[in-house]
């Protein structure tokens, strides 16, 4: 086990070790934790496995579900064989909206025959995105990166052409779900487990909270060595995630102590909730001091990316670059710190 210290206010309780691939740690009775690779720079999901009992049959509920490949698939099927002892899985329960939380939740229901438990923005949304209605990257994504500043014409030509990214992980949602409002309770395996909305990162993200155990399963919203990707979007231009998101740790800051067990979608399981509350909401702190200092010239989210993020960087991760770059912008903008210009058709922003 990891020690909190000075400057590190976490602990890991169960040190270093993470499950096998297919297999699972227990980690209280009744609660394992299951871990999938993802084929990117942020290699793995954490899902997680609670016992539960739905209409007197004995089972489990899977919160998450990984993204759809064949390897993903094939590491379930391993849990399913070993570590569920003969018992079914009773009902899914997806987090948000993103690739590596929805991506097998169709066939996750279809194996199992069982229903979806998710909020209603974020299955709206994932079942639109996945049959194409909204499009997901593509032109309207290019051109709204192309009023940011962003100039690399191969680039833009690669994101123009990158249609099918959500699709592709999720390749079908199931057609019908049972919604999840924050504010409601899950009773699982003799546990209550209260809904915990958060904005920012995704439409309607829901976490889960069981105070009987102080146990808060965080999804995306809650990270231990990684800030949550906040970030503005083509499909929502004008939004401003970054208050919604800080807005959000208010509310988790209010939940959560020190001695809180936080199960995250990425990293390790952790304590010591407040502080890193107040870590992250001091990155984003400098980071809008950063943004504002660059901008005493009229400044593209382009420019600010090199400012904000040092290292090199893929398209991939460009992408979510950009979008956090006009998050932070945006967030000043919204708080009349930051004037917006449009410069032939470029956004610039300069202290107002």
């Amino acid at each position: 086990m990891q020690n909190a210290t000075a400057t590190d206010p976490i602990v890991y309780p169960y040190g270093d070790a993470v499950p096998s691939s297919g297999g699972s740690v227990e980690l209280l009775p009744g609660v394992r934790w299951i871990r999938m690779a993802l084929p990117f720079a942020l290699n793995h999901i954490n899902l997680w496995l609670l016992e539960d009992r739905v209409d007197g049959v004995d089972g489990w509920t899977v919160v998450d579900c990984g993204i759809a490949t064949e390897p993903t698939r094939a590491a379930w099927e391993q849990v399913f064989a070993n570590e569920l002892g003969g018992r079914p899985v009773l009902r899914v329960v997806v987090t948000h909206m993103h690739p590596d939380h929805v991506g097998l939740a169709d066939w996750l229901t279809r194996r199992w025959n069982c229903p979806l438990w998710m909020s209603a923005t974020d299955y709206l949304f994932a079942r639109t995105a996945s049959n194409g209605t909204i499009p997901i990257g593509g032109a309207p994504m290019a051109a709204h990166f192309a009023e940011h500043g962003l100039g690399d014409p191969a680039a833009l030509d690669a994101i123009r052409h990158r249609t099918d990214y959500y699709s592709g992980l999720v390749p079908a949602v199931p057609p019908a779900f049972v919604r999840l409002l924050d504010g409601d309770t899950l009773r699982i395996g003799g546990r209550d487990w209260r809904c915990v909305a958060g904005y920012g990162h995704a439409p309607e993200h829901m976490s889960l909270w069981c105070a009987q155990e102080r146990v808060f399963i965080a999804g995306d919203m809650l990270l231990p060595r990684i800030s949550t990707n906040i970030s503005v979007s083509d499909l929502e231009p004008l939004g401003n995630p970054l208050a919604l998101f800080l807005h959000s740790l208010d509310r988790f800051a209010a939940l959560l102590d020190d001695d809180t067990l936080v199960l995250p979608s990425h990293g390790l399981p952790f304590r010591g909730a407040p502080g890193r509350i107040e870590q992250l909401r001091d990155h984003h702190r400098e980071r809008l001091a950063e943004v504002l200092d660059a901008c005493a010239t009229p400044q593209t989210a382009a420019e600010l990316v090199p400012v904000l993020f040092k290292r090199k960087l893929d398209l991939h991760q460009t992408t979510f670059a950009m979008g956090e770059a006009i998050a932070h912008l945006h967030a000043l903008w919204y708080d009349d710190a930051l004037r917006r210009i449009d410069d032939a058709g470029v956004y610039r922003f300069v202290r107002a």
